[in-house]
């Protein structure tokens, strides 16, 4: 798909919003809400997307909306910081298939690395161990207070 188009409400990310496919979540408000990437590039790979817009990529979204994604990236991001102390943390956001997005809901991946672990590729893991996913959301849930 390229950067225009029509929103899909049958996307994976509009699923899992209305409950229809599981997620291991890390937390939400009325605006966001964060979970694990089921297809993790690392330990910890987190998801962010908006509860309340039907924007497809970074083009369309709403400067306000925007403003309150984004902010809900920067305070898991904290919190990811504080349970797994990785050595840095990747902050991604795709436009369009052929710049690698996969999922055409607006979302932000956060991707915890570390020194000595490979990272797999985006979209090239295998799925994760659900209990293991949700023993990490439990660990970043904790540093969020």
């Amino acid at each position: 798909m390229s950067l225009h188009g029509s929103y899909d409400p049958q996307n994976v990310f509009a699923k899992i919003l209305r409950g229809e496919i599981p997620s291991v979540p890390v937390w939400e408000d009325d605006s966001v809400y964060v979970f694990m990437d089921a297809f993790p590039q690392s330990e910890g790979h987190t998801l962010v997307i908006s509860k309340t817009s039907t924007a497809r990529n970074i083009l369309e979204m709403e400067a306000a909306d925007l403003a309150t994604v984004t902010a809900a990236v920067q305070r898991t991001a904290r919190a990811i910081e504080k349970a797994l102390a990785p050595d840095g943390l990747i902050v991604t956001q795709f436009n369009g298939a052929p710049a690698g997005q996969t999922v055409f809901h607006l979302h932000f991946h956060i991707i915890p690395r570390w020194e000595d672990k490979a990272m797999a590729g985006h979209g090239q893991s295998g799925m994760a161990d659900p209990e293991a996913l949700k023993a990490t959301a439990e660990r970043i849930r904790q540093a969020l207070a």
